[in-house]
Order: C-alpha cells, then structure tokens, then sequence
C-alpha cells in the first residue's frame, strides 16, 4: 500500500511539473502587448483556449464599452488557460483599423550603404610570409567602415584610394560595430604582386536585387515590402541603408527549387524609379512611392491575435508585372517577440505555383499574405530542404516598423 501511495505522488508531482512547464512555455511565446482594433473584443484565435478578463485594480471588472471605442486606451487583461489556468497578464492598446492595399508587385531593389561594410579579408605576401594589417590592427568581417583619418567614406573606390596614396604610412579607420564607433590603427603594406599599397580587406558598398511589395499606405504614399532585411551575402549582416530607391522589374523567368536548392526570380529593372527607400530593417524594407499605387483595392490590417492555422491566399508575381492570387496554408501562428519576421509557417498548395517555382523562391519575399480578407502578413523565408514551405512575418510587425519610419521621416 505504501509503494502505491508513493507511485501515485510521484506520478501525480510529475503531471504538476508538466503542467507548470507548459504554462511556463505558454507564457513565453506570447507576447506582453497586444493591439485590437476600436469597438471590437480582444479575441485571441488559437487552438488552446486562451481566454481574456479585463482587470483594474488587479481584480476582474467589466470595462465601460467606451474604453474599447476609443484610440489611444490601454487596459489590462488577465489570459487563462481552459478558462481556470492564469497565464499572465498583458496590456492591450485600442487601435484604428487600419486600411492598406495589398502588393504583390515585384520592384527592383538598388541600395547604397552609410560607409562601406568589411565583407572579407585576405593576407598579403610579403617575401616568404602573409600578413593582414586589417587583421592584426583588430578589424573584423561585417565591420562598417565609416572614416579614414577622419575624412568620411562614402564608395568602395574612396577606400582604394585612399590606402593606395598612403605611402605605408598608419591610418586611422573609424568602424561601426554593433552600433559602437571604434578607431583602429593601421599600416598598410606594400603588395609585391600587386604593386600597391594594401590593408588586406574587401569592402562593398551597394546592393542590387528582386524584391516584392507587401502594402502600400494611401494616407502618406509609403510602402512596405520583402518583411525582412536587405543583407550582405558573405557576411550575413544588415547592409546599413544611406541611399537607395525601388524601380519597376519584369519578371522573366523563374529557376525553379529543390531541396537543398533555393530557386529564385529572374526579371529585367527598367529604368523608371518608383519611389526612394528610407529604411532597411530585420522586418522588411520600407520607403515613399513618388506616385500613387494602384494595386487594387483597399483592405483591413489584420492584428496578430487575429491570425490563426488554416487556408490563405498569397499574391505574387511570378511572370511579367501583375500579381497573381495563389492557394496557401497557414500551418502555424508563433505570438513571440523574440522571432519579428518568423510569426508563421506556410505551405504553399496552389499546383500552379508548385509546378512553376517549386513553392517559394527568392524575390517572391513580401508577398503578401491575405486571410478572411485582411491582410495578416507576408512571406519572408523559405525552408531549404523543403521549398513548398516557409516562413511569414506578421503585417502589424511590419506596420510597427513603418509608423517608426514615417515619424523618423517627420522629425528630420
């Protein structure tokens, strides 16, 4: 009797521990803030049963109905789990709706950087041995180059010359990293291949590529697109934005993916500039069209709670200029802050596309993701091994982002 009374404890202290860790896992993948929109209840859309009481005070309190029609309020909700569980509590902010026209439409992307960014770095043969100035001076792979000797830099050509003219005597090199500036010291050498002086990096400072727009805002003319930043091919790191503008694309072919290997768009840029980027982020690429978008019509953002597993439709383009409606599923929905562009997994279902692109190919990121008809997101990630699925960012991530942009915009 005693051993059965100590398994039942065991097994009971067990299921207590599993329930605590999955309330803790629970927690931790939904956000602290959630935004809905006037007039309307916070619903959270989820296969669990997540359910919400207003609270004032610290104690349960059925809110005056005027506070959920009213821009700007902000109460505090209590979320449980199976009606009984508290989860936690999370603020909620009363929103306007917002109205936005879907995208779809390819652009091409031309982008300049603020400084130049170190891609590379190669030694350089002095009699029998290598050397790498750069290297020993303490400069790294994905650094921004920003001065030499105190004399901005603004191209990759600045920095040839500049180390070439030196005549081997020490520069100064002013670096951003990780948002930090740092001087680091440096004496170039002289190349015997090359016959000039040398500091042994690689530096790029522009960027070119295929791009999709995911809304445009008629209340200001910016638009938003790909849902996640414009990085460098060897480095990985977000190109930091100086200069840059989107100019209408023709798509005029597709390679195809496969596992293991992503497919991409192929299109021709016209030369017609469509409008001037202000900001290249982790949540997409945002900017002013220098005329009006005619996309189609106006439709309602949708907030992240409203977002839930199950069909959607996806516009891209994957021939000419004209976006097209394709079949998707919505297969999982992830509230947490910690991935801004990873809020969903897709699956692409629609044969036209499968038979076309495989599924999903570079440039198609920031098609928009269209759901109950709002738009909820935009593709922005394609699984390597599995090119019939991906990822997608949430549109009030991007739309976050925006707000930000526009007022940066006002304020300069």
């Amino acid at each position: 009797m005693r051993k059965f009374i100590q398994a039942v404890a065991c097994a009971a202290s067990a299921g207590v521990a599993i329930i605590l860790a999955f309330i803790l896992y629970i927690q931790a993948t939904l956000p602290d803030n959630f935004y809905v929109a006037e007039g309307e209840e916070f619903i959270i859309n989820s296969k669990l049963t997540i359910t919400a009481t207003a609270t004032q005070g610290g104690y349960a309190k059925n809110l005056d109905p005027k506070v959920f029609d009213s821009t700007g309020n902000c109460y505090s909700i209590n979320l449980n789990l199976f009606r009984s569980v508290p989860i936690k509590q999370v603020q909620v902010h009363v929103v306007e709706r917002k109205m936005v026209i879907p995208g779809g439409t390819p652009f091409g992307i031309k982008m300049f950087t603020e400084g130049v960014m170190i891609v590379g770095m190669s030694d350089i043969q002095v009699g029998t041995e290598n050397v790498n100035p750069a290297k020993e001076a303490g400069l790294k792979v994905g650094d921004i180059l920003t001065h030499i000797d105190g004399e901005k830099v603004t191209g990759n050509t600045d920095v040839a010359e500049y180390i070439s003219s030196s005549g081997g005597d020490e520069i100064c090199m002013t670096v951003n990293r990780d948002g930090a500036l740092y001087d680091f010291h440096l004496q170039p050498i002289h190349s015997e291949y090359d016959k000039t002086y040398k500091a042994g990096i690689w530096v790029r400072d522009s960027s070119a590529g295929i791009g999709t727009m995911t809304y445009y805002d008629p209340e200001n003319m910016c638009f938003a697109g790909l849902g996640h930043a414009i990085c460098d091919v060897d480095t990985g790191e977000i190109m930091p934005l100086s200069s840059g503008e989107i100019v209408d694309v023709n798509i005029s072919g597709v390679h195809a993916g496969e596992s293991g290997r992503p497919g991409e768009l192929k299109g021709t840029f016209s030369s017609g500039t469509m409008g001037e980027l202000l900001s290249n982020t982790e949540k997409g690429i945002f900017g002013v069209l220098y005329d009006p978008y005619f996309g189609g019509e106006e439709v309602p953002m949708a907030l992240k709670q409203e977002v839930e597993p199950g069909p959607a439709v996806i516009l891209s383009t994957i021939s000419g200029n004209k976006p097209q409606e394709f079949e998707i599923v919505i297969e999982k929905v992830n509230y947490s802050d910690t991935s801004p562009n990873k809020n969903m997994v897709v699956k692409i279902t629609d044969e036209k596309l499968l038979s076309t692109t495989g599924g999903i190919v570079q440039g198609m990121s920031g098609s928009p993701i269209l759901q109950d008809g709002k738009l909820v997101g935009a593709v922005t990630h394609v699984f390597v091994n599995d090119p019939t699925r991906g990822y997608g960012i949430f549109a009030e991530n991007m739309d976050i982002e925006l707000i930000s942009v526009e007022k940066s915009k006002i304020a300069a």
